[in-house]
């Protein structure tokens, strides 16, 4: 596990524009954190990496938006899915082995189905701002972890 300290929003937007200079076909990124711990304002940073000009939004109601840029983006929010198997009935098995970038959020919601590779973001609060931890599943994003370390 990776740790980052993140002192203010700037931070948070430099990590995610290089999550989404880092990101490749099929890289499936989760997020974890309490409800305005900077989990949209990432995502909004690699969509700007990923070259997206659309407005990202949160999902919260639609549970994925889809976006086209150098890869397409899928965006997720599971906050409001009742369970796993709900994911099925909006073509998640689709987006998941997709050639483009999976971000989930609230993506502990849904352990049981995720693959075995992937990154998790956890976000929280501290003191001095925010921490971001960061747990590579697979060499993929291991790599990516060595990449972010150097910032």
């Amino acid at each position: 596990m990776y740790e980052l300290d993140l002192y203010d929003e700037f931070e948070t937007k430099k990590i995610g524009y290089k999550l989404g200079q880092l990101a490749f076909e099929g890289c499936i990124i989760c997020l974890i954190g309490d409800l305005g711990a900077g989990k949209t304002t990432l995502t909004k940073s690699i969509a700007q990496a990923l070259e997206i000009n659309e407005n990202i939004t949160s999902p919260t109601f639609n549970i994925v938006n889809e976006y086209e840029g150098r890869l397409k983006l899928y965006h997720f929010d599971v906050y409001r899915i009742g369970s796993s198997e709900e994911m099925y009935d909006i073509g998640y098995d689709e987006y998941i082995n997709s050639q483009g970038v999976c971000i989930i959020e609230w993506a502990n919601l849904i352990e049981d189905i995720l693959p075995d590779e992937y990154l998790n973001i956890e976000m929280k609060y501290t003191l001095n701002g925010r921490k971001m931890l960061i747990t590579p599943k697979g060499e993929k994003y291991e790599q990516i972890c060595n990449e972010l370390r150097i910032l």
